[in-house]
């Protein structure tokens, strides 16, 4: 089929259209790439498009935020004239910048209403493994009633139910497992079931096998790798991978675990998309394993083992980076935060006396009270900027020029500061160094 459809694309004859929902993700964008290969035309349904075109060689970028689109009409301008649509679009848990119940219910709803409206002919739908059973939290309940939506429409549909998902890229579930395999020791969670993790090329084949017009279709499947492994012995391959020594397995209280997860909900709410969440958590206990048959059967895909995708393609430097970065990104975003935070309340709190004393001795006269409340309040933003995913690039990229603005107006005004024994000046440019490091690891994907 490649063959052929990449002749179609050169002639311009008869080339089909998908559209592919949620094109940015982790999925989504393997997708995409995988789909151009065989020479369809493929439109990029994302959030953000300035982003997603320096990362996306899709033929058409469109910009559509799922909140936006819980109407049948809502959807009918982007998937008209379209032979199949794909939709990748999934979120963990409900948080600032998401909901469970738009993206996996709602929008999806109105998404298969104007795909019949459209005379869409093929609809791949990715749901999640247990959306059948018996739901554990928000994420699989919601996924389920998409499902049996789905599943009662007059569409040509196809659900895909990945297990956890892992390939050269990482998001997600599949970062977790780098990040904890770069630990000293091997965190061993008594309260996860067995899991079959799929490669991430293997779920773009399926998707790309599936588009064709002949293959199966009113079909539900479990995309699930030919073993079923622990948590921590997924974590382990991961870390043979890296080139490191076997680390000492530990059981991790009950208590530090939910701590992390608690931590890990308010980061959710305040932005962020950690991989530990109370979702997870629940989603977690019932596991991801399952069997390949009726994979294998309706695709003919034999999925590839974690061992042998690890092994065909050998760890990077840039690999062990990633690894080790992973789990010092939230110290590295929340230290900061907590940084200019706690400089702010010092600084219009215990510390307002000194810091007036220091800028009439540097000659500020009656601006010397009004200069030290509006630093202290210009820190307090500077830190809450941070926490907030949305604001917190533009806050880190406030935190360096105040930083340095800071130096040059410590220099003028007193310039024995570069004098003092506890290095105060001194120590500003480590500080610039961790506004740096907090920038270059912002990207989530």
């Amino acid at each position: 089929m490649g063959t052929a459809a990449a002749g179609q694309a050169e002639t311009g004859a008869d080339r089909r259209t998908a559209v592919v929902v949620g094109a940015s993700g982790f999925i989504g964008s393997a997708v995409v790439a995988r789909l151009k290969r065989d020479g369809l035309r493929v439109i990029a349904l994302v959030r953000d498009t300035d982003s997603a075109a320096r990362r996306l060689f899709a033929d058409g970028l469109r910009a559509l935020d799922l909140g936006d689109a819980r109407r049948c009409e809502d959807w009918l301008p982007f998937v008209a004239g379209a032979d199949i649509v794909i939709n990748c679009a999934g979120v963990l848990q409900s948080g600032q910048r998401d909901s469970t119940r738009i993206v996996h219910e709602e929008a999806p709803t109105a998404l298969f209403e104007a795909c019949e409206r459209a005379k869409v002919r093929r609809l791949i739908h990715f749901s999640a493994m247990g959306a059948d059973g018996t739901p554990l939290s928000d994420f699989s309940r919601s996924k389920g009633r998409a499902e049996a939506t789905l599943s009662a429409s007059r569409l040509d549909w196809v659900i895909l139910r990945p297990s956890v998902v892992v390939g050269r890229s990482a998001y997600g579930g599949s970062a977790l497992f780098r990040g904890l395999a770069s630990l000293p020791f091997l965190p061993r969670l008594p309260d996860t079931g067995r899991i079959s993790v799929v490669q991430l090329d293997d779920v773009a084949e399926t998707v790309a096998r599936l588009a064709s017009p002949d293959a199966a279709a009113h079909v539900a499947l479990d995309l699930v790798g030919p073993e079923q492994m622990t948590f921590e012995g997924i974590v382990a391959r991961y870390r043979r991978w890296f080139g490191w020594p076997p680390a000492r397995p530990i059981v991790l209280p009950p208590a530090l675990m939910n701590l992390a997860y608690r931590l890990g909900d308010l980061a959710g709410w305040l932005g962020w998309r950690p991989p530990i969440r109370s979702n997870a958590r629940l989603e977690a206990a019932r596991g991801a394993a399952g069997d390949p048959a009726a994979w294998k059967e309706a695709t003919g895909i034999v999925p590839r083992s974690l061992d042998a995708a690890l092994q065909a393609e050998p760890a990077s430097v840039q690999e062990r980076w990633f690894a080790r970065l992973f789990l010092l990104k939230p110290l590295v975003i929340g230290v900061f935060a907590f940084f200019w935070l706690l400089t702010g309340a010092v600084s219009i709190g215990p510390g307002y006396d000194i810091g007036v004393a220091l800028m009439r001795e540097g000659g500020a006269g009656a601006l010397s009270g009004p200069s030290v409340i509006a630093g202290g309040l210009a820190d307090l933003a500077i830190g809450a900027g941070i926490l907030w995913r949305r604001t917190s690039k533009t806050a880190l990229w406030a935190a360096l020029a105040i930083t340095l603005f800071y130096v040059v107006a410590g220099t003028a005004l007193l310039p024995r500061l570069w004098e003092e024994p506890l290095g105060p000046m001194m120590k500003v440019w480590p500080i610039l160094v961790l506004n740096l490091v907090a920038l270059a690891i912002l990207d989530e994907r």
